[in-house]
């Protein structure tokens, strides 16, 4: 075997003698130097043109080793290869290197500093870019022109911040960033700007206030009075100096869901609609539940009436559902004697309301009981504290992020939950100065004022009101033993709106075509519901809640479109 050969002396300039280890480690150092100033200066030169789109954030594709726009992502990278961190995560990594994927939610150049707030979901987090050997001046000019709402994929190293950074849901720590890459570029101009969209409504309505108070005095203002113009010009400038910012509209926000849905509040808001199906589902799972999944194509109206949507199912006609109602029915006659499900319903309700929808998603519950309804109405009192709970122990952030945008009263409830006769209600609407009579279903404003009343006398946002009259009921609720103008049936409220609506159901086959055709429905339509309940079947009750209505009333939204992902009322179809 020959020995290794050693590596070849480096000659010395103009034929000099061999330079020295030493020396030649100098010259190696030199030339890398040197490398690196004419890559810079090369960079810079290419970057010289961005000057001129400076504000406009259209940056062209200046890249070097450590920032530059990266290739399209078509899964080329091995999986598993690079491990990202969670923002919400890097107190776990101080002082380490890490690598994450966000958002570039704004920027801000400071003569060789480059601030850059970088947002995942609901948390947010500075990274600083410093001019250095590493961080070239074309990778700062690089930086500050990356339009907002860009996808990036960020290197740097966890420090703990000598200050709190203001407007960041981390403000102990900052990224020092020593890799910038744009992943996926945002449009330079934007249908909405997320600080916009952001904007807590107390600051929208101060200005607004403002704003009116203004016009209000320009409105009062005569022609021919002294000073006039001079007066109508000095409240016009003080109009559009009291107009501080852009306000939002809610369909400009729904046009353009997508942006919209990126505001830390609304994120937290689908959190928490999330929460309410997981703490649902949990709590009735384990009540000893079977969660099922029924049909919304139907050949009847399941529950009567004309709002229901109408199509064409082959050669027959056919509805969209209005409720699971009979299909949770036959599945306890079944013998799944405890059920529930979510799923959409359908209504075709040309109602223009802050709570309504043509489309929501339901969350029902029916279970056979022994001996009286209110076994089941025990159930669902149980279920709806457990969701209280949960969202305030496990959704403590998102509620917050909610609260940072739509300020609300924290939820009170009572364990068990208040429960009154409807009868009760009504005595308490009349002490109130109500005209309203025995059998009367709520108005909106009746319902909110009843619920005014309940939280002022017992220190409640939820409560259940019992024994609802039977001609303000569907035709398969039960009438009580005692009363038939009143029915085993009950509605619960969330901050004075109605929530749920639930009832004994009828169990009897020919009470069932009896009150079917007392409400005008043609039971041939329902015959197959009818006959399930000819075999046998046990007494059972339950109950339908809306989600968005849970959700914007808990929130206290005051709009059922904010707690809708993509919601359908009778002016809207798309997105």
């Amino acid at each position: 075997m020959s020995a290794p050969s050693e590596q070849a002396p480096v000659p010395g300039p103009s034929g000099e003698a061999p330079l020295s280890k030493k020396a030649q480690n100098k010259l190696k150092k030199e030339q890398e130097k040197a490398a690196k100033k004419a890559q810079f200066k090369k960079a810079d030169a290419a970057s010289s043109s961005l000057g001129s789109s400076s504000g406009s954030g259209e940056a062209e594709a200046v890249s070097g080793d450590n920032f530059g726009d990266l290739p399209l992502n078509q899964s080329q990278t091995p999986f598993g290869a690079r491990k990202f961190v969670e923002i919400a995560d890097l107190a776990k990594h101080q002082d380490q290197e890490v690598l994450l994927h966000a958002r570039l939610h704004n920027s801000r150049g400071k003569g060789n500093l480059v601030f850059l707030v970088l947002r995942q979901r609901t948390h947010t987090l500075q990274g600083v870019l410093s001019k250095s050997d590493l961080i070239s001046k074309p990778m700062l000019k690089y930086a500050s022109l990356i339009p907002r709402e860009s996808m990036v994929e960020v290197t740097g190293t966890v420090r703990a911040t000598p200050a709190p950074v203001e407007g960041t849901t981390q403000p102990n720590y900052e990224l020092h960033i020593s890799k910038l890459f744009v992943a996926s570029k945002a449009l330079p101009s934007l249908p909405l700007l997320l600080e916009d969209a952001g904007r807590p409504v107390e600051a929208i309505e101060k200005q607004d206030k403002e704003v009116a108070e203004i016009e209000a005095k320009i409105g009062a203002l005569k022609i021919g009075e002294a000073n006039y113009e001079e007066e109508l010009q000095r409240l016009t400038s003080a109009k559009s100096a009291a107009m501080k910012f852009p306000v939002v509209g809610l369909d400009v926000r729904l046009d353009n869901r997508v942006l919209d849905l990126r505001v830390p509040a609304h994120q937290a808001i689908f959190t928490i609609q999330s929460g309410v199906c997981q703490l649902f589902r949990e709590f009735l799972i384990g009540e000893r539940f079977t969660e099922i999944h029924t049909p919304k194509i139907q050949g009847g109206a399941s529950e009567g009436g004309a709002q229901v949507f109408k199509l064409d199912y082959f050669k027959e006609k056919a509805f969209l559902a209005q409720s699971p109602q009979l299909f949770k029915q036959m599945a306890v006659c079944g013998d799944i004697d405890r059920v529930f499900e979510i799923g959409p319903v359908f209504r075709a309700e040309n109602a223009n309301t802050h709570r309504h929808l043509c489309e929501f998603v339901g969350l029902d519950v029916e279970m056979a009981f022994h001996d009286h309804y209110h076994e089941a109405l025990d159930v669902l009192d149980r279920m709806f504290i457990a969701i209280f709970e949960g969202l305030e122990t496990r959704f403590a952030h998102e509620l917050k992020m909610v609260s940072l945008q739509y300020p609300f009263e924290p939820f009170k409830y009572h364990k068990p939950s208040l429960r009154l006769k409807f009868p009760e209600g009504i005595a308490m609407l009349r002490a109130a100065g109500v005209e309203i009579g025995d059998l009367d279903d709520f108005s909106t404003p009746q319902e909110k004022l009843l619920g005014k009343l309940v939280k002022e006398k017992y220190n409640t946002d939820f409560y259940i009101l019992d024994r609802y009259p039977a001609d303000v009921r569907p035709f398969y609720t039960m009438p009580c033993p005692d009363d038939n103008r009143y029915t085993n049936s009950y509605d619960m409220f969330v901050r004075g709106e109605e929530i749920v609506s639930g009832s004994q159901r009828i169990h009897d086959p020919e009470l069932l075509v009896k009150r079917a055709a007392a409400k005008g429905i043609d039971v041939s339509t329902i015959q197959f519901y009818i006959d399930a309940f000819k075999y046998g079947a046990p007494p059972h009750a339950g109950c339908g809640v809306g989600l968005e209505r849970i959700v914007m009333l808990y929130l206290d939204l005051h709009n059922i479109r904010k707690s809708s992902l993509f919601p359908r009322d009778p002016h809207r179809l798309l997105p």
